[in-house]
């Protein structure tokens, strides 16, 4: 391969990122606001099937084969195969494989790992696995039909959480209806002692070990579930502030999202088993001795709040799907005596259970299915599994990756993370 280096002379042509799960993206497919350049003129350019590293995170699946001729970041490699020894679907898997990321990682220079970054040079010695062009064409095809088919399982599972999130939604509206209108109103800022906001450091694009500190994606809350996994991990000498560590029992609301229906989420933390601290994302809230913790996540994921946010955030001030703590602090709630919010909230629990419990399953399913994926691509492109004789009985198929397709949620939140120029 070699290294590209053409530069854009009218800054017109579509901008393009890479996203380390999606590889490289139109920027616009990814409905995220990142700031913007006043002129692209001078910017690097790709075209279909040229490979993009983002230097600063190859080790971090930063990198993949372009589909679209475009922009791109100038901190962004651009490779070109000097031949046709690589089918560009099989080097795209190959190289954002797990096993290659050890390779990648090595091959980055820098003191910390989150500022670990890959030269031409140095990538361009790294030693690529280069199968005949008949099993690259299998395994791509293997691998085509086999993502199509953990993507439909991953998409159902999704679509059912959704179901069943909506169903628990309904039942705390319908709690907080029935005697809503003989309660005072109250603003938010009247039931807290405080709003805490973290920080955003540059953080590893993995999850930390239980012994390893970590910061929370703004994806930790969704729908009024706390998320765990929705974590990455601190570089190693980074100073940890005591305010801003998390604990199970804190809420936190989600400040900002590439999403409008996650800005405003609101969980409280469970399952938390690592050291994590707040993300500048995040809002944590301290409430007074008369609120039940549980009853105000409940009022905060009622319909009548997301009307409040979905107000705040189309504003002037709420800029970019985001929700300024003064909107927050202003959003008001029908608020009964404490030991009232304790009944109501045992009530709503004891009937949510069943689905609370559901809906935990299914997402640790999908989580396997991820887990699955990764393992499988990890294997094939390796050739640890043959997988021929499997492909020369399946169809054609379609693009053997597809890079342009709606991000999800977390997808949206790796992008607001990662960021760019």
């Amino acid at each position: 391969m070699r290294a590209i280096d053409v530069r854009s002379v009218s800054g017109e042509e579509e901008l393009l990122t890479v996203s380390s799960k999606r590889g490289v993206i139109p920027r616009a497919s990814a409905t995220v606001s990142m700031f913007k350049a006043e002129s692209y003129v001078g910017h690097k350019l790709c075209w279909p099937n040229d490979l993009v590293i983002n230097s600063l995170w190859a080790w971090g699946r930063g990198l993949g084969i372009a589909r679209h001729h475009g922009i791109v970041s100038t901190a962004y490699g651009v490779y070109r195969q000097r031949n046709t020894d690589l089918d560009p679907s099989y080097l795209h898997e190959l190289v954002r494989s797990e096993p290659f990321q050890w390779e990648l990682q090595v091959r980055s220079q820098g003191v910390w790992k989150s500022r670990l970054q890959i030269s031409d040079e140095r990538w361009l010695d790294a030693p690529l696995l280069v199968p005949p062009a008949e099993e690259q064409t299998a395994i791509v095809k293997y691998l085509a039909h086999a993502n199509a088919r953990i993507d439909k399982a991953i998409a159902a599972k999704r679509r059912l959480i959704a179901l069943l999130e909506e169903q628990t939604s309904s039942l705390r509206h319908e709690a907080l209806g029935e005697s809503a209108g003989q309660w005072p109103v109250r603003r938010l800022k009247t039931l807290l002692i405080r709003v805490d906001q973290g920080v955003s450091p540059q953080a590893e694009n993995q999850m930390p070990s239980p012994d390893d500190w970590g910061v929370l994606k703004a994806g930790c809350v969704n729908g009024g579930v706390f998320r765990p996994d929705q974590i990455k991990r601190l570089p190693d000498g980074f100073a940890v502030p005591a305010s801003l560590r998390v604990a199970n029992g804190d809420i936190l609301v989600a400040r900002a999202s590439g999403s409008p229906n996650l800005v405003g989420s609101t969980a409280r933390v469970t399952g938390l088993r690592g050291k994590a601290i707040l993300s500048d994302k995040t809002f944590r809230l301290i409430v007074r001795p008369t609120v039940d913790p549980d009853f105000l996540v409940m009022a905060m994921n009622s319909y009548s709040y997301r009307q409040q946010v979905q107000g705040a955030i189309s504003g002037a001030e709420g800029l970019a799907n985001n929700l300024p703590v003064t909107a927050l602090r202003s959003f008001v709630f029908p608020m009964p005596p404490l030991t009232e919010q304790r009944e109501i909230v045992e009530r709503v629990t004891a009937e949510a259970a069943r689905t609370l419990d559901t809906i935990a399953r299914v997402a640790g399913e999908a989580q396997l299915l991820q887990e699955f994926r990764t393992r499988l691509v990890a294997d094939v492109v390796t050739g640890q599994v043959d997988i021929r004789a499997i492909a020369a009985t399946l169809p054609d198929a379609p693009e053997s990756f597809d890079n342009t397709v709606s991000a999800t949620n977390d997808d949206l939140e790796e992008a607001m993370s990662e960021g760019e120029e």
